[in-house]
């Protein structure tokens, strides 16, 4: 039996990347999935993949950053698999750009993305964990929400505010058996880094490599599990030594 059996498990951003490699290893421990994602012709042949090893997986296309799409993410996984136990709030964006070039329109969208969706994700997922009694909520931050870099002020301080939001969550529902913790991963080996800039990212990180998505998707499975069911409130840092810096 896995460490995850017959929990039904909600990952954004799960079509790719750290969400699609979490969902697999989720798979492999029982749970059944619901990937949420706005790429549709991904997420669509990827809940094919994930039902030829588990048929119960469930693709739901939706932007995180619209309070009805989210509702509804809830409302379609409640009317298919009748609870959520564990929820992956993994979708966000980013960009590099000097501050002083940035438009506050990139600004916001960034932030909404990454801070706005994650609260709402989060609200939605204790809103339904609170009708049966609990459950677990990992956020996607990053190192960078610990730590400054330049030309990334609104990742940064979108991703600062997750982990912050993650303490508060954590505090105001531990007593309610709903455990909030976030992932803090560095540079990964991920579609959204460039080729040209993986050589530079590597050479920046102490253990000399980026980060593989399957890492941080055990991180993930410590974190949505039992073996972590006496933290809430942390943020695990997967990040090769960087923030040791």
């Amino acid at each position: 039996m896995g460490k995850l059996q017959d929990k039904v498990a909600v990952i954004t951003g799960g079509a790719s990347g750290i969400g699609a490699a979490t969902a697999r290893l989720f798979v492999s421990e029982g749970a059944k999935v619901v990937l949420v994602d706005l790429n549709e012709e991904k997420g669509m042949a990827f809940e094919t993949e994930l039902k030829t090893l588990n048929n119960e997986a469930l693709f739901i296309k939706a932007n995180i950053t619209s309070e009805d799409e989210v509702v509804n993410i809830f409302k379609q996984t409640i009317e298919v698999f009748g609870k959520v136990d564990i929820v992956f709030n993994n979708a966000g964006i980013g960009r590099v750009q000097p501050s002083h070039e940035l438009e506050y329109s990139e600004w916001r969208n960034t932030v909404n993305v990454d801070l706005d969706g994650v609260f709402l994700v989060a609200r939605e997922s204790i809103r339904e964990m609170l009708k049966t009694g609990g459950g677990t909520i990992v956020n996607t931050a990053s190192m960078y929400g610990l730590v400054g870099s330049p030309g990334s002020a609104a990742y940064n301080a979108a991703k600062g505010g997750v982990v912050n939001l993650t303490r508060s969550l954590a505090l105001e529902y531990a007593e309610k058996n709903i455990r909030v913790n976030a992932l803090c991963p560095g540079f990964i080996d991920t579609p959204i880094i460039p080729e040209e800039s993986k050589q530079v990212l590597a050479a920046a990180t102490p253990m000399k490599r980026l980060g593989q998505a399957e890492e941080m998707a055990k991180g993930v499975l410590f974190l949505a599990s039992d073996d972590s069911s006496f933290m809430t409130g942390n943020t695990l840092t997967v990040d090769g030594g960087y923030t040791a810096q």
